[in-house]
């Protein structure tokens, strides 16, 4: 009999809640054969208060192009997947929390195998703002940047913990040293980047997986850019990320792994 670590148990574990949610979305979505050009991909864990807000703000078009929404429920108990119907995004449900690096790598699965051509993630907490996705793709569309990044320090940053913002000026600097790519916010989960990208690196975090994300395609000589974005308090609630220590803990954890593993 095959023994598993218990790393690999629960990697087989979160395989198959992401297989059983994928295979509902295709069932629930029989006619859908393509998604837009643009693909907007939110992850929301128990944001009924602020998924609605978020997506009434997203376009129908930016640069001319069509954009479609596509929101992966993180499980939870709330009426997150409700609400998100109700506005016509595409959604997927996961059956239980699993993280936000679980949950967008099963958008990004969605989002691959229905052609999308760019993807644009923005938080489901009302801190990024839709109408800034315009200058996130400008880079790509230009033919400059395979990966764009907001940069709330190139912005504004509306919030006002300081020790969350020291962390975002550290955060940078180890991983602009790195990464060799001068950098001024990684932590931002509000980016743009092209479908060829994203089919040509390997994501595994199931949580903190913004730095996962940049570090893997930078390394991989993808080009990195940032635009400058507003960030802004959520609109309300609290984050699902934990204390700014419990966060710099593991995000620091995740920069190593994925430094160790990929350089």
């Amino acid at each position: 009999m095959m023994r598993y670590t218990a790393d690999e148990r629960t990697k087989r574990m979160v395989a198959l809640i992401q297989q059983e949610a994928y295979d509902t979305f295709k069932a629930t979505y029989p006619d859908l054969s393509s998604l837009a050009p643009v693909t907007v991909l939110i992850t929301a864990y128990m944001e009924e208060a602020n998924i609605g807000a978020v997506l009434e703000r997203i376009p129908p078009t930016i640069h001319s192009m069509k954009i479609d929404t596509l929101v992966i429920v993180d499980g939870g108990d709330d009426a997150t997947a409700k609400i998100s119907k109700e506005y016509g995004a595409f959604t997927c449900v996961l059956p239980t929390n699993l993280g936000q690096g679980a949950a967008l790598r099963l958008g990004y699965r969605i989002a691959l195998e229905y052609d999308a051509q760019y993807i644009v993630t923005i938080d489901a907490d009302g801190q990024n703002d839709p109408m800034e996705m315009g200058a996130l793709l400008e880079p790509i569309l230009a033919q400059e940047a395979d990966l764009v990044i907001g940069s709330r320090r190139l912005g504004k940053d509306l919030t006002s913990d300081p020790i969350r913002k020291a962390g975002v000026v550290f955060f940078a600097y180890l991983t602009s040293l790195i990464t060799r790519t001068r950098l001024t916010d990684t932590s931002n989960g509000f980016r743009a980047m092209t479908a060829k990208l994203l089919a040509d690196i390997h994501l595994e975090q199931d949580q903190y997986q913004t730095a996962e994300l940049l570090i893997s395609a930078a390394l991989r000589g993808w080009r990195v850019a940032e635009v400058p974005v507003t960030w802004k308090p959520r609109l309300s609630g609290s984050s699902k990320k934990g204390s700014n220590l419990t966060f710099g803990l593991n995000y620091a954890a995740v920069i190593a792994k994925t430094w160790l593993r990929d350089h």
